[in-house]
């Protein structure tokens, strides 16, 4: 059996951060620790140099940072719910809710996928409410886990 897409460990439900670049390292020492990023300051880099092509924030109180790079080790979904918000360039406000995508540099393909599945799902309210309300990090592990289907 491949590896979960996201499993609890990549789930912080507290998540306090003072701006999109602390809230995306927290979540990338998160990928780190569970094993799937090699040198989490390489792809921490390598997250900010796409940043700094286009902000990543999705309407509905979304961040959506990703990246290929060389320091992952399998397609991985690390999710942060934020108890205020913040600013991730969305012309509607702060982010609640930040989604780190990370794949593998040679990973094109599943990078793709698992961004089109996630866009899929995050126009629906129900979707993001249903992760806001979710009382603890398995439960947003379950829920992204059933929703977001990666061809």
């Amino acid at each position: 059996m491949s590896t979960p897409l996201i499993t609890a460990d990549l789930v912080a439900v507290d998540l306090v951060a003072a701006d999109r670049d602390e809230a995306t390292r927290l979540l990338v020492d998160k990928l780190a620790a569970a094993g799937r990023v090699t040198d989490a300051a390489g792809f921490l880099a390598d997250v900010r140099a796409r940043e700094a092509q286009m902000p990543t924030g999705m309407p509905g109180g979304v961040g959506l940072p990703h990246a290929r790079s060389e320091h992952v080790t399998v397609p991985s979904l690390a999710v942060g719910k934020l108890s205020r918000g913040v600013d991730w360039g969305a012309p509607d406000g702060p982010a609640q809710l930040v989604f780190l995508i990370a794949a593998p540099a040679a990973g094109d393909e599943a990078h793709l996928k698992i961004l089109a599945a996630l866009a899929r799902r995050l126009v629906h309210a129900s979707f993001r409410t249903s992760l806001l309300e979710a009382p603890d990090a398995a439960t947003v592990a379950d829920i992204v886990t059933r929703e977001v289907v990666v061809p």
